[in-house]
């Protein structure tokens, strides 16, 4: 019998939305005849890193760079949200309701927030919105690191920050499940579209071995329709890291037009 981590810790809230993950992820595991390892204590690094790695969840930006050549792509996500279809998602740049500013260019050197700084939807994606509207290298009077989506969704609502840029995906399960925090605000604009959050293994898996595991996840999902409709997940899209690649493409725009660092 296999064993290993197996964990799904990108989208962890609210409760139903983590219910559900593990609903799924105890499926999958059981399908594949595994033991699961318990994570608990690891960092997400580590956990990413780990040789025992059965299956998790990455953000595409470290995908591409701290962990580019070192991990496998099993696939990615088909959810079917506001926002969020086909494999694909986006950043809603957010800003409260009442704030008389109406444009990107009117928040000039406004305070921002972002859950952190190797981030797609947070700051990889909110660098390259911003870059065709920078003024020599800058346009914010600050950008703070929450440590979370949720948590730049509190700073705004509490008055500590001015824009938050907030993964499509993370917005519509708070909508649905958690109203109350996303309450009070209004998407001011949208970011370019990137590839769904991918789901990794280690770096020894062979394409077949990749294939079995993508299968075994829709055979799941398939089985669990009360899981697909709760996380909006409709199927594992194939993938492979050259998809991630417009990540970096994004960058390399917004480091063009002079503005290579979010600030």
């Amino acid at each position: 019998m296999i064993s290993g981590f197996a964990e799904l810790l990108m989208y962890v809230a609210p409760e139903p939305i983590r219910q559900a993950n593990e609903h799924w992820l105890a499926r999958i595991v059981e399908r594949l005849g595994a033991t699961r390892l318990n994570a608990e204590g690891l960092s997400l690094m580590e956990l990413w890193l780990a040789p025992q790695l059965l299956l998790t969840q990455t953000c595409g930006y470290p995908l591409m760079t701290t962990l580019r050549g070192q991990v496998r792509v099993i696939g990615r996500p088909r959810y079917e949200l506001p926002d969020s279809s086909a494999g694909n998602h986006c950043s809603l740049l957010l800003t409260r309701a009442d704030d008389p500013r109406r444009t990107l260019p009117a928040l000039l050197e406004c305070r921002a927030v972002i859950n952190g700084e190797d981030s797609n939807s947070g700051m990889n994606l909110l660098r390259h919105r911003i870059a065709a509207l920078q003024r020599n290298g800058q346009f914010f009077s600050s950008v703070s690191v929450s440590g979370s989506h949720r948590e730049s969704l509190r700073w705004l609502r509490d008055g500590r920050a001015d824009l938050a840029s907030i993964d499509s995906v993370t917005f519509a399960y708070l909508a649905r499940h958690a109203p109350q925090e996303v309450e009070g605000l209004r998407v001011m604009a949208r970011s370019a579209f990137s590839p769904t959050l991918p789901y990794i293994g280690v770096a020894s898996l062979t394409d077949g071995q990749i294939g079995h595991l993508r299968e075994v996840m829709n055979q799941a999902l398939n089985e669990l329709p009360d899981v697909v409709e709760v996380l909006g997940l409709h199927e594992v899209l194939p993938a492979t890291e050259s998809d991630y690649r417009i990540l970096l493409d994004y960058r390399q725009e917004a480091e063009e037009l002079g503005y290579g660092r979010l600030r």
